[in-house]
């Protein structure tokens, strides 16, 4: 199994920054892609930002130019760095992981989804 825990939310004004960890632990040599999702009270969860084993990253719209994700595998952490922050960044903050490595030990279970229990974002303005 893999356990994710998330770190780094907090209050901060419009315009401020705030750099968030996933720290990650476990059958983590097992982890292929990784991702930060959101949930807004009253609103769906949506992914805002991705990356994969090889560094190829995704942004959602609403936050190309201000979120920047990375990874840091030797320390089996990923960040999301965010810019300019705005009211409607305010949301609960997930971490994603997906179990999609083939080699034999990692077979069992392949294919499922890990997430961490979110770190708080509010953002006022």
């Amino acid at each position: 199994q893999v356990q994710l825990v998330e770190s780094g939310g907090g209050l901060v004004q419009a315009g401020g920054s705030l750099r968030l960890s996933c720290a990650a632990s476990g059958d983590t040599i097992c982890i292929s892609a990784m991702g930060w999702y959101r949930q807004a009270p009253g609103k769906e969860r949506e992914k805002v930002a991705a990356i994969t084993s090889g560094g190829s990253t995704y942004y959602a719209d609403s936050v190309k130019g201000r979120f920047t994700i990375s990874r840091d595998n030797a320390k089996n952490t990923m960040y999301l760095q965010i810019n300019r922050l705005k009211p409607e960044d305010t949301a609960v903050y997930y971490c994603n992981a997906d179990r999609g490595a083939t080699i034999r030990q990692c077979i069992n279970d392949y294919g499922m989804d890990y997430w961490g229990k979110g770190t708080l974002v509010t953002v006022s303005s």
